[in-house]
């Protein structure tokens, strides 16, 4: 059973369709990504899916039961891109009121709080205000605030943000044990080789509409462009080259990077080059990243839309 179902929701802001009947699951353990470019909608399905807003259409289905604002939001752990922490207040005084807000009885909290902050060597923080911190430290600190109570459901926009690379690495290692001890955690951000590293599962938004949904390993292999990296022992001549089963991309005298036209096989292609006395160091499929395929699909919605307002016009 999934910890998190979306069934058709929407949700209309006058005239514009925020959310477009949208539906996913995310299974338990799962480290799911939620990507879109700006406004495509994916800010207003976090904000239903930890009850800031309730979907116009639709439901939503948390652990098995349809979702229940009062009992099941301090299930749920959100770090929104946006900072929501108290400038004035002093870190260690916020960070125990944010975990009692959450259910926990002050001495867990206390434990819970001293066993993060020596994690991610905040301990010097405890009196510093948040206004005194760099936008990372920030960051490290309202991390710690989402997962402090232990949430069945981890909600990260944009979490590196502000990071540097050891702190962002801090994080990661962070992620990977929470989802390791069973956590459930949907990451959202822009940056698509964070995606493609941290994430099982991945789902697609634009302009309100799910337009891709599937397991990374899957939509790579869904986009693929059946190119080809393989590198030879001995030289390259013209005549390697010149025939039906392939275009070339990019060469030099010991590689090749080739499309193979899609009647044909990998095996034929190794058996040509073979038969011209070639010998094969590696074959290897260039599968295309994330960010190419997001690329393609967000311009490819754009350029549907307009062609039907050019129709309706």
């Amino acid at each position: 059973m999934p910890l998190l179902e979306l069934r058709n929701l929407k949700k209309y802001y006058a005239t514009q369709k925020a959310v477009d009947d949208i539906s996913f699951t995310v299974e338990k353990g799962n480290i799911f990504g939620l990507l879109g470019p700006n406004g495509a909608g994916k800010t207003t399905l976090l904000r239903m899916i930890t009850g800031i807003f309730f979907p116009d259409e639709g439901e939503i289905i948390f652990d098995g039961q349809k979702f229940n604002v009062l009992s099941d939001a301090v299930k749920i752990g959100y770090m929104p891109e946006e900072r929501g922490l108290y400038k004035k207040m002093k870190i260690g005084e916020q960070v125990l009121y944010l975990a009692q807000l959450k259910g926990l009885r002050r001495a867990d909290a206390m434990e819970k709080i001293k066993y993060w902050f020596e994690k991610l060597e905040m301990q010097s923080w405890w009196t510093k205000k948040v206004e005194d911190l760099s936008k990372g430290m920030s960051q490290k600190l309202q991390f710690v605030t989402t997962v402090l109570h232990e949430p069945k459901l981890i909600i990260l926009d944009e979490p590196f943000s502000g990071l540097d690379p050891v702190n962002a690495n801090l994080i990661k290692d962070e992620i990977y044990g929470l989802a390791k001890k069973g956590c459930t955690i949907i990451f959202s951000t822009h940056r698509m080789e964070q995606v493609e590293e941290i994430c099982d599962h991945i789902v697609l938004v634009n302009l309100g509409k799910k337009i891709l949904d599937g397991t990374v390993q899957q939509v790579k292999q869904e986009f693929k462009e059946n190119l080809f990296k393989i590198n030879f022992s001995n030289k390259l001549m013209p005549e390697h080259l010149a025939t039906y089963l392939f275009d070339i991309k990019e060469k030099n005298d010991h590689y090749v990077i080739l499309q193979r036209h899609a009647e044909y096989t990998n095996n034929d292609i190794l058996q040509y080059f073979i038969s011209k006395g070639l010998i094969i160091d590696s074959f290897n499929e260039i599968l295309p990243s994330l960010n190419d395929i997001f690329i393609r699909l967000v311009d490819g919605t754009k350029s549907v839309t307009r062609s039907f307002q050019k129709v309706d016009a």
